[in-house]
């Protein structure tokens, strides 16, 4: 599994229909798509749950990184993105736990992201496990999250450049309160064709 998002961030007054649009008209165009496990289009609205800016910051999870790549630079879709926006950075995040939850089969209406950076020297044992400890934490919570009842699926993931822990989580219709969530989206649309080849649980 590896996760992947693009942020395009818009002026404070677009007209955020456009985008509600463009994805009514052409997120059915990865419904099918080999090698994708899901993606969500997700979008923020300034001064809506917080957002400060206006966003669209589609979400992927990939069974497959070929068919990432194919998309990004082989014409498999993202040359869209880049023709009408220009090329955004895209980030990527290697996958560590997955879980479906009991919410797997409505379509989610909402999502919401968690950053977190990892200490720079976690290893108070002094015994090069550190690390290990602080991820294992992540994942258990993880694991807690994915048994709500309003959950779809929940993801963790890692940048090792950065040394810093991604959690996505789709909700059912909203995300919840209680929810640390550095950044809440709105889902116009998910694609789903690979989720149930997913990995559940561990992904080591």
């Amino acid at each position: 599994m590896y996760a992947m998002q693009y942020e395009i961030t818009l002026p404070a007054d677009y007209d955020m229909g456009i985008i509600r649009r463009r994805v009514a008209a052409g997120g059915h165009a990865l419904d099918d798509r080999a090698g994708l496990a899901l993606k969500a289009y997700g979008i923020r609205e300034r001064g809506i749950d917080g957002s400060p800016v206006n966003q669209y910051a589609p979400f992927y999870l990939w069974n497959d990184t070929g068919a990432m790549a194919r998309f990004l630079f082989g014409g498999g879709g993202f040359q869209n993105i880049v023709r009408d926006f220009g090329r955004p950075a895209v980030h990527q995040w290697t996958g560590i736990a997955c879980h479906a939850g009991p919410a797997r089969a409505a379509f989610p209406k909402a999502a919401s992201r968690r950053l977190t950076s990892l200490p720079a020297d976690p290893d108070t044992g002094a015994d090069g496990l550190g690390l290990s400890t602080a991820v294992e934490r992540e994942v258990e919570e993880l694991h807690g999250i994915a048994r709500r009842d309003d959950v779809h699926t929940v993801a963790l993931a890692l940048d090792p450049r950065s040394w810093q822990l991604m959690r996505f989580v789709l909700w059912e219709d909203t995300v919840a309160a209680d929810e640390a969530a550095t950044e809440r989206y709105e889902v116009l649309h998910l694609s789903a064709p690979g989720a149930a080849r997913l990995p559940e649980g561990r992904a080591w």
